[in-house]
């Protein structure tokens, strides 16, 4: 994880004022990259203006053996790489991927040609990188969007060009928006520099190339498979696999065990040493969260931590009715009490991430630092602030209940207990690599929506709902996301959303996947259902969906407001 910020200018145009503001994205995109940042300035020179770059980038190290400072640079050539290569380029353990990224780049002369390296490798990236010869400016997210950088377009009252990872919040200076998936983007420098204004002249040297699809594997998210199920299809009973399901359940464990393993291997010593944790999990209890704990299990050895990241809110509403503590609805009672003096605390997803605990410390022995991140009103409404900063320009309700639960996790502080009846004690988690079960619901039908969509149209509609949502992932939630769990110096990794398991899932015929004439917490992600009991988590097999913001109480601490609603 590495944070990526640019000012491109006419050096006619410095101010003190859009010094102090490189100042403020410089420092808040410093904060995802502790381990280094460093700035590049370049001078882009025409006959009539000079533009002005400042390249600079913060580096959080997680690949190689050595110390990495970005951005990098060769030949007059500068890359700000904030990325994860998993797939597509032969990466010793001992390198580096931006260092062996930027040699691949600096081999390329044509915008073809960039295009299509970046469509032959997997993996979340964000990057930019000024090519000296050509005077150009490349720049572009992954076809998917799992790591952020916004864009700021030269304005009559801000004339000058920014991209960031993450920006300082609502300005007055600048106006950011994400940077859109389908495209690489080109930025023409040497056609800007003809005497005229940046503003007059941006839209025509800014060009977008479509990713070229028939070069490489991993340029675009693949489509819904659009076959229909037979009229007998069966219904499905119980989760027991059927015979007609047997291979599929097997090659989704496959697939999903790999795509884990290819993001919890190789992670550096944290900071705490040998014996600490150097991987988490945004953990629930859901079975999303579960079965991501339980492969990364078995690529991480075995006498090191895995950290379970559990946060619970107090809320104010939900303690005056009552409700904390309370097992809702769909909610299984737990076997045997759940001891715990914060009963406070006790929201669905504390009850459920320590049952689920339980089912892991039975089948997967190691020590599972279950940290329970409690989050007390007072201190919730004060980070309001730093939380709304790094999740603009999202700006809705449901952003904020979203964010809040993410950024409180993320920081891994909490109490941990060595079993149920310990006393607990304060825990800060060392690790820099989070694992988020985001995805899932998307590709596997887990949504009430998409029984919605059967009732209402049938399978022709569940097969239009799964492609919308495909669609719409680049846009909705991973840049948000990134931004605020990447304020603690944390990298979260999604194992659903390799663009490998994509694309297995997405080929997939629909009734392969989910049955929506089943009960809620059967048909709804059917087959993550059924091969999470074949791995043997019984209970989180059966777990019914529970959103993030309601299970960890961050969503409507003072009354009933809608998630649409800008704050």
């Amino acid at each position: 994880m590495c944070g990526v910020f640019l000012c491109a200018r006419y050096t006619k145009d410095d101010s003190s004022s859009l010094s102090d503001l490189c100042g403020r994205l410089k420092h808040v995109n410093a904060a995802r990259g502790p381990d280094s940042q460093d700035t590049r300035r370049i001078s882009v020179t025409g006959s009539d203006d000079v533009i002005a770059l400042d390249l600079f980038a913060s580096e959080l190290r997680l690949r190689g053996n050595g110390p990495v400072v970005q951005p990098h640079e060769q030949d007059g050539n500068v890359f700000c790489w904030n990325g994860e290569i998993f797939d597509g380029m032969d990466i010793a353990l001992q390198e580096n991927d931006g260092v062996k990224l930027f040699h691949a780049l600096n081999g390329l002369n044509t915008v073809d040609e960039v295009s299509d390296l970046f469509g032959s490798i997997e993996g979340p990236y964000a990057f930019v990188y000024y090519h000296a010869a050509s005077q150009r400016l490349f720049f572009a997210r992954d076809p998917l969007g799992r790591r952020s950088l916004l864009i700021h377009r030269p304005s009559l009252k801000n004339p000058y060009f920014l991209l960031a990872s993450v920006c300082a919040g609502s300005d007055s200076s600048c106006e950011f928006q994400e940077l859109e998936t389908e495209y690489i983007y080109c930025l023409e420098l040497r056609d800007l520099l003809n005497g005229q204004s940046m503003t007059t002249n941006f839209d025509s040297s800014f060009i977008s190339f479509p990713r070229n699809s028939a070069a490489g594997l991993y340029t675009q998210p693949s489509r819904v498979n659009t076959a229909l199920p037979p009229n007998d299809w069966p219904l499905i009973t119980g989760l027991e696999t059927p015979d007609y399901l047997t291979q599929t359940v097997d090659d989704l464990i496959n697939h999903l065990n790999q795509s884990v393993e290819l993001r919890v291997r190789n992670i550096p010593q944290s900071s705490g040493g040998i014996g600490t944790a150097r991987l988490a999990v945004l953990f629930s209890g859901g079975i999303d969260s579960t079965v991501l704990a339980f492969l990364a299990h078995k690529h991480v050895p075995f006498d090191e931590p895995i950290d379970l990241l559990n946060v619970a809110f107090e809320n104010p509403r939900k303690v005056k009715l009552g409700t904390v503590g309370n097992i809702t609805k769909g909610q299984k009672k737990p076997q045997k009490p759940v001891v715990n003096p914060l009963p406070l605390y006790m929201v669905p997803d504390r009850v459920t991430g320590l049952q689920e605990l339980e089912e892991l410390r039975r089948l997967c022995p190691r020590v599972w630092n279950f940290v329970e991140v409690n989050v007390p009103y007072e201190e919730s409404q004060a980070a309001y602030p730093a939380v709304e900063s790094c999740m603009f320009p999202g700006r809705t309700v449901m952003d904020l209940s979203l964010a809040l639960a993410l950024y409180f996790a993320s920081s891994g502080k909490g109490l941990v207990r060595d079993h149920s009846n310990a006393d607990p004690v304060q825990y800060t988690s060392p690790a820099r690599v989070l694992l988020n079960g985001l995805g899932s619901d998307e590709l596997l039908g887990g949504y009430g929506r998409h029984r919605t969509a059967y009732v209402t149209g049938g399978w022709e509609s569940v097969i239009e709902e799964l492609q919308l949502e495909i669609d719409r992932i680049p846009s909705r939630n991973l840049g948000r996301d990134d931004r605020v769990i990447s304020s603690h110096g944390k990298e979260t990794r999604h194992p659903f959303l390799s663009l490998s398991l994509v694309s297995f899932l997405a080929g997939l015929p629909v009734h392969l996947k989910m049955d929506p004439r089943a009960e809620t917490g059967l048909g709804d992600k059917m087959l993550l259902r059924l091969a999470a009991k074949k791995m043997g988590l019984v209970e989180a097999s059966s777990r019914k969906k529970r959103a993030m913001q309601f299970g960890s109480h961050s969503a409507r601490m003072e009354g009933e407001k809608r998630g649409d609603i800008s704050i």
